[in-house]
């Protein structure tokens, strides 16, 4: 009886042995039966798993899956450019409209929005061409000593904001660039953006204070290779007055198309043709 509970203490105790290591582990004896045979030669490799490989399987199946079931993607998805909508236009952002009457962001000739979020102006432009659309802030409604930040569609799809200054009639492209949060697509033959720049900046001869009034300056145009050649038209249109970033308008200006019957003189021999078709020859 005493050598049976001493034999039942031994084999407890070897158990707690071969638990903590001093032994082999389940893991190794089955990795050297499926390496080795019975002396040692090659033998053959069966499909082997313990406990942990198990767990582990299990744990990362189980990270890396859905609720449903389906694979999490490897990276987060990129959300599509957001519509620009010109309902908030005059009430939560600022807006000026080149084009037809009663066109918008995706029907106007040239489109450009303006809002302050906190510290910063944002800004979205749109144009129908495809090569590039941009604005000028000036001090004197003429080409020439501006700032201007330029939306840009190059050879690979992608549409880049750009910084520029105008020298004369060209302009000539600044290191430096302002802009941050920069979204931009090129789609149904439109270059269309939208970037965020600080309100106050260190005034410099390329950079102007936002928070200060301009006019502004609107023009768009082809582009080569991701290099801006000259504006689509001869005489860009210009805002009437200077824009200030803390009144929200909704300005409309008719493209020359349908200027002709807003003209003064336009008017003027439209009632002089009137009265003489009304008057007869003598």
């Amino acid at each position: 009886m005493i050598f049976l509970r001493r034999l039942l203490q031994l084999s407890v105790l070897v158990s707690h042995i071969g638990w903590w290591g001093v032994a082999s582990s389940p893991t190794d004896e089955g990795a050297l039966r499926a390496g080795q045979g019975e002396h040692g030669e090659p033998g053959h490799h069966e499909p082997h798993k313990d406990s942990y490989s198990t767990f582990a399987s299990e744990f990362l199946e189980s990270r890396y899956l859905s609720d449903d079931g389906y694979p999490f993607p490897t990276a987060p998805p990129v959300d599509p450019f957001a519509k620009i909508k010109v309902t908030d236009c005059g009430v939560t952002k600022g807006c000026i409209r080149y084009g037809k009457p009663g066109c918008d962001a995706e029907t106007c000739d040239y489109f450009l929005s303006y809002r302050r979020i906190g510290t910063d102006v944002e800004y979205e432009m749109s144009a129908d061409t495809d090569g590039w659309v941009a604005v000028g802030f000036s001090s004197d409604k003429k080409m020439g000593g501006d700032d201007v930040m330029g939306c840009v569609h190059d050879d690979n799809g992608r549409v880049r904001i750009h910084h520029f200054y105008n020298v004369g009639q060209w302009a000539k492209e600044i290191k430096r660039n302002p802009a941050r949060d920069e979204e931009g697509i090129f789609e149904n033959n439109r270059v269309t953006c939208r970037f965020k720049r600080p309100l106050y900046v260190p005034r410099e001869e390329t950079l102007v204070d936002l928070h200060l009034s301009w006019y502004y300056l609107f023009a768009w145009g082809p582009a080569i290779q991701g290099s801006i050649t000259r504006h689509d038209i001869d005489s860009p249109p210009v805002s009437d007055r200077m824009i200030s970033i803390y009144k929200y308008e909704d300005i409309f200006m008719p493209s020359t198309a349908y200027q002709t019957f807003n003209s003064p003189l336009c008017l003027l021999l439209i009632v002089a043709l009137t009265f003489y078709l009304l008057m007869g020859t003598p």
